[in-house]
């Protein structure tokens, strides 16, 4: 991912562009063929001098233009005809994201990959599934997990769209009307770059560009959201699965006993900064009139970043969850923590089904569940069977459906299936 940005990648796509509309001029008479394959054979470029070249002229185009044409010859004045610097920023960009984005979505297919072995490998088994932090009712570590390959189809979904709605090229002269260009000069350049021709003033609109890096965003925020679960099961106090620990790492410098969650953090803290840069993007589609160059700092910037943080982003979340190891005993251990409080909805429902109004056999199952929990003794199951009326109307079926972990994996083949395994 750094090579498609390195300043060496990036001068090499400028040449091939001015090289090929180049061609697309000599294709229509417009220079001398002769000419066209000249500037093919000897168009090239010192990096060191290029900049040297920037440091008198204050302007990069132009500092590479200088450098190319001392190699060419007199076919060199035939280099960058009609068109402006931006035509080869703009198109540039484009091929570099389309490029970049080519390999974030083969990291969120391996993403997508691991999570699915680990959604086979774990299907059924029970563990507490937790709202506001505190346990609610029984899940399955498979169903997270198929949960987490489901939001990830959704990751590439956003990417393949960010990518088409990006991979727009421009070559239409100063303020985007072709005055000095034919149209088939563009569409030449974009067909072999495998880009498509835009509409555009001087520069390609930002909100491609601000939609692209909000994919970016939305990826790594599903990133962190994962990372994020993992460090809450890493939790001493949880400890029902835990990021992989290499031979001879260390977790503190001053506890040995510590195993830190610290790819899942170091995930969490990264994505922060593609959201920020996300908000650069959006703060540059506003541009003055048909440009101006206040988004080129920016950009220089958070493209490079975003994308080459976001790949390794999803690098580590492969890693992590392909890797993570599990506790089912502490996960059933923590299931039983709290005395069979995660049936009372379904000790609720029974008490419905059986007559009682709603509110009431709330206010009744809530009593002993608190009771259960926090005075101790009988735990919530027993309570229930112990109540004179509550007892009666549930019933020694009802109360074992109410109690039964396993009903709530009934339909995990279906949630399986609507997260596309």
């Amino acid at each position: 991912m750094a090579s498609i940005w390195s300043e060496e990648a990036k001068l090499s796509r400028w040449l091939e562009i001015e090289i090929l509309a180049c061609e697309a001029m000599a294709g229509r008479r417009i220079i001398p063929r002769k000419d066209a394959r000249t500037i093919r054979r000897r168009a090239k470029f010192n990096l060191r001098r290029v900049q040297k070249n920037e440091a008198r002229t204050k302007h990069d185009v132009l500092a590479f233009l200088e450098e190319v044409a001392s190699h060419v010859g007199p076919a060199g004045r035939w280099i960058h005809q009609g068109l402006t610097s931006s035509d080869v920023l703009d198109t540039t960009l484009a091929w570099q994201l389309r490029d970049a984005a080519d390999l974030l979505i083969e990291g969120v297919r391996k993403v997508r990959a691991a999570a699915a072995m680990r959604a086979r490998k774990h299907r059924g088994m029970l563990t507490i599934g937790r709202t506001h932090g505190i346990h609610a009712e029984p899940t399955s570590h498979g169903i997270r997990m198929a949960l987490l390959h489901d939001e990830f189809c959704r990751a590439e979904e956003r990417l393949e769209e960010a990518k088409r709605e990006i991979a727009v090229g421009k070559i239409s002269g100063a303020v985007g009307t072709y005055a000095h260009l034919d149209p088939s000069i563009e569409a030449f350049v974009c067909k072999k770059l495998k880009l498509q021709p835009g509409a555009a003033t001087q520069v390609v609109p930002r909100d491609r560009h601000a939609a692209f890096a909000q994919a970016l965003a939305l990826v790594a925020a599903s990133a962190e959201r994962w990372a994020t679960e993992f460090r809450h099961l890493q939790r001493t106090e949880v400890g029902e699965a835990a990021e992989p620990f290499a031979k001879g790492q260390k977790g503190s410098s001053a506890m040995p006993h510590k195993r830190n969650p610290v790819n899942a953090e170091r995930i969490c803290g990264l994505a922060r900064i593609i959201r920020g840069n996300a908000l650069a993007a959006l703060e540059n589609v506003a541009l003055w009139h048909e440009r101006d160059i206040s988004h080129s700092s920016a950009e220089r910037i958070l493209f490079p970043d975003s994308t080459i943080l976001l790949d390794f982003i999803l690098a580590d979340l492969e890693a992590l969850i392909r890797g993570h190891t599990v506790d089912p005993k502490r996960m059933l251990a923590n299931l039983r923590a709290t005395r069979g409080l995660w049936a009372s909805q379904g000790a609720l429902l029974s008490l419905t089904r059986a007559g009682l109004p709603r509110r009431q056999a709330y206010e009744a199952i809530q009593k002993h569940a608190m009771a259960a929990w926090l005075e101790g003794g009988a735990d919530f199951p027993t309570r229930l069977e112990n109540d004179p009326e509550l007892g009666k109307k549930i019933g020694r079926k009802g109360l074992r459906e109410a109690c039964d972990a396993l009903r709530h994996l009934r339909h995990e083949k279906l949630i399986y299936r609507r997260c596309g395994l």
